[in-house]
């Protein structure tokens, strides 16, 4: 049988604090998602300011980045280089922001950030995510 490591409260609360870092560091009003390996909700936090869309779209590019095991970006490119089918794809938004929380090559949940440009949501989620290896 085999084991694996799944977040706690404690993670959890690590995770969103760094991120909220992250964000009110260069004064972006962004919600932030985190959820587990089946792509289930833990935490939401939604900063002041960040438009109540953000809510929704965070957490969609966690679950996109948990259950597709890898950032939510790869499937952004895949549709800009031409693979549209994707777009049809359930449960699944393509666009950059979602980020894999990975222990011991084990995808064990995700963070998904949105209220800023793509780049600045995948800065916050991957400094997020960084906040358990430190």
């Amino acid at each position: 049988m085999n084991s694996k490591f799944v977040l706690s409260q404690k993670e959890v609360a690590l995770i969103l604090a760094a991120g909220r870092t992250e964000a009110q560091r260069n004064q972006w009003p962004v919600s932030i998602a985190v959820v587990d390996d089946g792509g289930h909700l833990l935490a939401l936090e939604r900063l002041d300011g960040c438009a109540p869309i953000g809510a929704y779209i965070c957490m969609e590019k966690a679950r996109t980045s948990a259950l597709g095991r890898r950032e939510s970006n790869v499937y952004e490119e895949m549709v800009n280089n031409g693979r549209h089918a994707f777009l049809s794809v359930p449960l699944l938004t393509s666009l950059e922001g979602g980020v894999p929380i990975i222990v011991d090559g084990q995808v064990i949940g995700a963070v998904g950030v949105s209220g800023v440009k793509s780049a600045q949501d995948a800065q916050i989620a991957k400094a997020a995510v960084l906040a358990l290896q430190g």
